[in-house]
């Protein structure tokens, strides 16, 4: 499952990370990045790991550990259901979405880029989930994290999207602790109740969606 990884982070104060000795390290284990980001390679060979929380991670690149150190959270399993973070952004049409807007529906909330190939491989998926949905309230949000406007309106004039789109230079999918894309956060009532990182299964997404919808 491909995802493209983000390189910037933000640090939050946090229990400290302590590193493991060569020699306590299992030959093989999950690594936790991997893992995250949905390109989870199953077992493979184990380069470095650390202590968090009472609990070991592993890693298949040394070079992760400084990305895992800078926000260990963002890379743990997710809690769920959980309270969103502030989301607070106009899409492209001037329409505000906030937690106000979205009371009583079922958002899907997809951080996206027009530089990432992943990204754009879903867009049929969530078409479909749409336009299946749509008509019981359900919504897709399209957060494009692109650094310049400028990308987005250009890619749009060619590839128009359904459903809404916005634009986000930073503050918020870094609320939301995205770290790889596409990230896809499903919400309901101030609720994320589901996520996924990289391209989501259309039957997974569907009996997500289904079970999120108001009753009746």
């Amino acid at each position: 499952m491909m995802t493209c990884t983000l390189l910037a982070f933000v640090l939050f104060a946090q229990p400290v990370v302590e590193d493991l000795a060569k020699s306590a390290l299992p030959p093989k284990g999950s690594c936790v990045v991997c893992s995250s980001a949905g390109d989870d390679h199953g077992l493979e060979k184990v380069v470095a790991g650390v202590r968090y929380k009472g609990a070991e991670y592993y890693f298949c690149n040394a070079k992760e550990v400084p990305r895992f150190k800078a926000d260990p959270e963002a890379f743990l399993p997710p809690v769920l259901p959980r309270p969103m973070p502030k989301f607070r952004l106009a899409d492209l049409g001037g329409k505000m979405w906030d937690a106000e807007a979205m009371k009583g529906r079922a958002i899907l909330i997809d951080f996206w880029a027009t530089w990432c190939k992943p990204c754009k491989e879903i867009v049929p998926i969530l078409k479909q989930v749409r336009a299946e949905f749509a008509p019981r309230g359900f919504e897709v949000l399209s957060v494009s994290i692109d650094e310049k406007r400028a990308d987005l309106d250009k890619y749009l004039a060619k590839n128009p999207f359904e459903n809404p789109v916005l634009h986000d230079t930073g503050a918020t999918w870094q609320a939301w602790k995205v770290n790889s894309i596409p990230a896809l956060f499903l919400v309901r009532d101030g609720q994320i109740v589901r996520q996924w990182s990289g391209k989501p299964k259309a039957a997974d997404l569907r009996k997500a969606i289904e079970g999120a919808l108001p009753k009746g």
